[in-house]
């Protein structure tokens, strides 16, 4: 698409039509919005096969992970959407203040125009089709823009989207950074990125240029609490199930666990068992019901981590196994593991885990807020005295106790990080305020208290903005 210079022909093209039809979106009925979402939700469900095919040759992610990550939580916000889109868009009344006697005030939801989503490789389709379930519910026009590292999954989102929408409506943009370099100088009403913290600073910067607001879902370290009090069991369970979930490549996955000293040897020997469960099950010494990672440059780059945190100290608990010619890392747990360590230093993106030990709480809070806040923090504690003292102390974009990873699949929840992991929230109607235009609306009658203030200023007038200021 770049040879040429066709695809800033082909991005401006779209983005003068989809601008011609911002009026007419902006004021679509909600039942429009609502047959346009309900359309969007039967076609995936007929094609989820293919979907879920789609997504294997990206990453070789199982089907049964796909339906689960994948099509699930799109098809829930959906729902969630269809039900509730009536009541968010209905105007809201406010109180008028004595002072505006007379007035009549209330607030609307309105669609900020043309908006551009950038979405990521490591959830294709759900990273992709979720935020575009709350810009066409706020009656936006949207320009997608997939990412080029996940081509069949991408490819086929533009074939959904050609099937469903006029290009006036919503359209597919393929390409490279070069291309996405183009869509961001655009002057879009609003961008929604889904990325990294360095290439979101980048677009951060290019909406600086063009006054567009921004919504940016990051990622970050985020850390995993056990108290030494829960179950540990428990906890290696639902973790390793959270960590290993598309091969770590996830932004809100476990990053690093902080377990109590005294308990490190049975939370890393059960972590062994439900790996074993888990990706093992069928005695082939290779894990199966498993994901891939997406390319050999991040293949390259968690073994690096690996070897140089090994080298460091780190001790190999589990896994290990890194084959370069089909992008396999299997599942890996790690101890002693320092905090300045290599791989405690950015956000691990892969299947790796580190496990730290730890003797008094207030020292893990320090540690935790000593670097930029995560995405996600988790805490396992039965104790509310101990969860809350943590929550309280620990700067984070969101929070779960006693799990991981299941909180993004309520969309009734906000989603999303604070400062480097994250500004801005998503999900169901707080995804749908990122999208809109809140609106103020104030209607006054003829005759106002307000006109009693109005020039010349002699002595009435005076006392009645001092009374006015004073009471009112």
């Amino acid at each position: 698409m770049a040879e040429n210079h066709d695809y800033e022909r082909e991005i401006n093209r779209l983005f003068e039509l989809q601008k011609k039809n911002v009026v007419r979106l902006r004021t679509s009925s909600i039942d429009e919005r609502i047959a346009k979402l309900k359309k969007l939700k039967e076609y995936i469900w007929e094609n989820k096969e293919k979907i879920q095919e789609a997504v294997y040759n990206d990453l070789r992610k199982p089907p049964e992970e796909v339906l689960l990550t994948e099509i699930y939580p799109v098809v829930s916000e959906i729902r969630h959407v269809i039900k509730n889109l009536k009541k968010w868009t209905k105007p809201k009344k406010v109180r008028t203040p004595i002072s505006l006697f007379g007035a009549k005030s209330y607030y609307r939801f309105e669609a900020k125009g043309v908006v551009l989503i950038i979405s990521p490789w490591n959830y294709p389709f759900e990273l992709s089709i979720g935020p575009l379930i709350t810009a066409i519910a706020a009656g936006n026009a949207v320009v997608l823009k997939p990412s080029e590292l996940s081509p069949h999954t991408s490819g086929y989102i533009k074939k959904l989207v050609a099937d469903i929408f006029d290009e006036s409506e919503v359209a597919v943009v393929e390409g490279d950074a070069v291309v996405a370099q183009k869509l961001l100088e655009m002057g879009f009403n609003h961008i929604f990125f889904t990325g990294s913290t360095k290439v979101a600073k980048a677009v951060l910067k290019k909406a600086s240029e063009t006054l567009s607001s921004v919504t940016l879902e990051l990622g970050g370290k985020s850390p995993v609490i056990i108290d030494g009090k829960f179950d540990i069991e428990e906890a290696a369970k639902k973790i390793t199930w959270g960590k290993y979930l598309n091969a770590g490549q996830t932004c809100i996955a476990p990053d690093y666990v902080f377990v109590k000293k005294e308990l490190l040897g049975d939370f890393v020997s059960h972590l062994k068992h439900y790996i074993k469960k888990y990706y093992y099950s069928d005695g082939s010494g290779r894990c199966s019901n498993y994901c891939g990672i997406i390319n050999e440059r991040h293949f390259n780059r968690l073994k690096n981590v690996f070897e140089v945190t090994v080298k460091e100290g780190a001790k190999v608990c589990e896994g290990g196994l890194f084959v370069e010619n089909e992008c396999y890392i299997s599942p890996t747990v790690l101890t002693d593991v320092g905090r300045d360590s290599y791989i405690m230093e950015e956000e691990i993106f892969g299947p790796i885990l580190p496990v730290l030990t730890y003797e008094k709480i207030d020292d893990v809070i320090e540690y935790i807020n000593s670097k930029p806040a995560p995405l996600v923090l988790y805490v396992f504690s039965r104790d509310r005295k101990f969860y809350r003292h943590v929550i309280n102390n620990v700067i984070s974009g969101d929070c779960l106790i006693n799990d991981v990873i299941a909180h993004f699949a309520n969309p009734r929840l906000p989603f999303g990080g604070h400062n480097a992991s994250g500004i801005g929230k998503s999900h169901g109607y707080y995804g749908f305020r990122e999208f809109s235009h809140l609106r103020s609306i104030m209607i006054q009658p003829k005759r106002t208290m307000l006109q009693l203030l109005y020039p010349p200023y002699g002595e009435f007038v005076k006392k009645l903005i001092e009374w006015s200021t004073k009471y009112f």
